[in-house]
């Protein structure tokens, strides 16, 4: 593996683009491991909720569920 003042001089050299798609990219492989990290965390859970009584949700349940996280989410974010 490079070390990081190799990575950081070979991105220094990008143009101004490029530098933005590293960027994504990044960002990219953060997002992509904490939802890795999310699903481990809920594959664990999984078998007390079978346990405490917890049935299974429908495909639209799970949309609802979802809406109304981001919704909330997004409230918060605004101040709201």
């Amino acid at each position: 593996m490079q070390d990081s003042q190799t990575l950081l001089d070979k991105i220094t050299a990008l143009s101004p683009e490029q530098v933005v798609e590293v960027e994504h990219f990044v960002e990219f492989l953060t997002n992509r491991a904490r939802k890795q990290e999310a699903l481990g965390r809920l594959l664990t859970l999984a078998p007390s909720l079978e346990d405490a009584g917890a049935g299974c949700q429908s495909d639209d349940e799970i949309f609802a569920e979802v809406i109304a996280a981001r919704t909330l989410r997004q409230s918060r974010r605004n101040g709201s």
